[in-house]
């Protein structure tokens, strides 16, 4: 059946005349595709936000809405077969300094994600969408990306036991840490082979063997619950919990992070939709993304539902190319992967009982995919080359992403000056919210 041949309603889920090769097999088996592709953040996400305290199985359930809820909005507005989810290097961001170390609360955490998306969702229905793009320095984002990526590989390398909290390599007597060992070495030759599902397949290899490997207390690594499939738990906790009194009484930090959130989303949201639109051919003749405005009021959209239902900032997967590559070209694709990661709610036991062994590789290799934008750094400039290495440097060695984007940022304003290159409006705002936030928390540390 050709879309041709669709009901009206699903035709109107291509961006334009539908393509001749579309069909209504090939767009729900690329929405599996894509499901398979990026399933593994049901797994993943809850693990890493687990950090803040919160129950695990019932960040599961919220991890799989908010992938639902995306993914709907982008199928039904964005009309673009591009799956969403909770972001990786939002969702670290959003445990590990807001939520952690940061020492603000959950609620306002999600009050800074909800600020972000709304600023995003306000700039995707202004022209100012193309002026924020083009103002803000590359070799920034990029080391801001590739600073993520190596500060997600090192928790990954931490949960998997291969690092030991005090940074030297970790015990290879345990058979747990072996296992997440040669998993690690495993999971990138799947991806190499292009085999599908790659990182939810590794996840899945590691858990069943887990079930005769035991940890460190002795027992197996994986404990099937009794009953795997059961009615998901309650997330009313999480529903709504914004906390504005904590966040302004935070607001030094809160002003940066909120700022990371909407600029993390906007380039994401940016590079992933050129990406697989072109991928997908549904570029015009002058290369502009297709029904951009919706696509990226979609995708705002998302990040402030996902926020009203406790989930970190919400973005458009890379990962949708693999639906794209099965012949996925409308917003069906999406609805499909939609729906797919609705199911999974019901399994929330099983999932749970996935060991952090098994999750590890599928970190490290998205901390890996993440260092991809350092190809584009221009290494015959100096302040380009600085700046993104600095902000690697001091996140990792730290584990402050604020200081690492801090130093980065410092060090390409004051070597734009002195080359008189001029600095745009985006970069002075962020500077002064980072010196601000750095000089209020060393007065509240002394």
């Amino acid at each position: 059946m050709t879309v041709a041949a669709f009901p009206a309603w699903m035709r109107a889920l291509s961006v334009r005349p539908a393509p001749d090769d579309a069909s209504l097999w090939r767009e729900v088996l690329a929405g599996a595709t894509t499901f398979g592709a990026m399933g593994y953040i049901v797994v993943v996400n809850p693990l890493i936000l687990a950090g803040t305290g919160m129950d695990r199985h019932v960040l599961i359930v919220v991890t799989a809405l908010a992938a639902m809820l995306g993914s709907l909005l982008m199928g039904l507005m964005g009309r673009l077969p591009i799956a969403l989810a909770p972001g990786m290097g939002s969702n670290v961001v959003f445990a590990q300094v807001a939520a952690a170390s940061g020492g603000v609360s959950y609620g306002a955490a999600l009050t800074m994600v909800l600020l972000g998306g709304i600023l995003f969702t306000v700039f995707s229905a202004t022209r100012l969408r193309e002026r924020l793009v083009t103002g803000f320095p590359d070799a920034v984002r990029i080391g801001l990306q590739g600073g993520i990526g190596l500060f997600i590989a090192t928790i990954g390398l931490r949960n998997g036991g291969l690092l030991s909290p005090s940074g030297h390599l970790g015990d290879l007597r345990q058979p747990a840490v072996l296992l997440s060992g040669a998993a690690l070495l495993l999971t990138p030759l799947l991806m190499l082979r292009r085999v599908p599902a790659a990182l939810l397949l590794s996840i899945l290899v590691v858990t069943l063997l887990g079930l005769i490997v035991p940890g460190p207390d002795g027992h197996p690594l994986t404990r099937l619950p009794a009953h795997p499939v059961q009615w998901p738990p309650s997330t009313t906790p999480l529903l709504f919990a914004f906390n504005i009194h904590d966040l302004l009484a935070n607001l030094a930090l809160a002003l940066p992070l909120a700022g990371y959130f909407f600029l993390s989303d906007f380039f994401s949201a940016t590079a992933t939709l050129i990406g697989v639109t072109r991928r997908a051919g549904l570029m015009d003749a002058q290369g502009n993304l297709p029904n951009a405005r919706r696509a990226y009021l979609a995708d705002g959209l998302a990040s402030i539902v996902g926020a009203c239902i406790g989930s970190p900032t919400v973005a458009a997967y890379v990962e949708s190319a693999t639906g794209v590559e099965s012949g996925g070209r409308t917003g069906l694709t999406a609805i499909v992967a939609g729906l797919l990661f609705a199911g999974t709610i019901f399994f929330w036991p099983v999932i749970g009982a996935i060991p952090p062994q098994a999750t590890a590789p599928a970190l490290v290799m998205v901390g890996v995919l993440m260092m991809d934008g350092l190809r584009y750094l221009r290494f015959d400039r100096l302040p380009d080359i600085a700046s993104a290495v600095l902000i690697l440097l001091l996140t990792v060695t730290t584990g402050n992403l604020i200081a690492g984007l801090s130093v980065g940022c410092f060090a390409w304003t004051l070597m734009a000056l002195a080359e008189r290159t001029r600095v745009p409006p985006v970069m002075w705002l962020t500077d002064a919210l980072l010196a601000l936030d750095l000089g209020l928390s060393a007065l509240i540390q002394h």
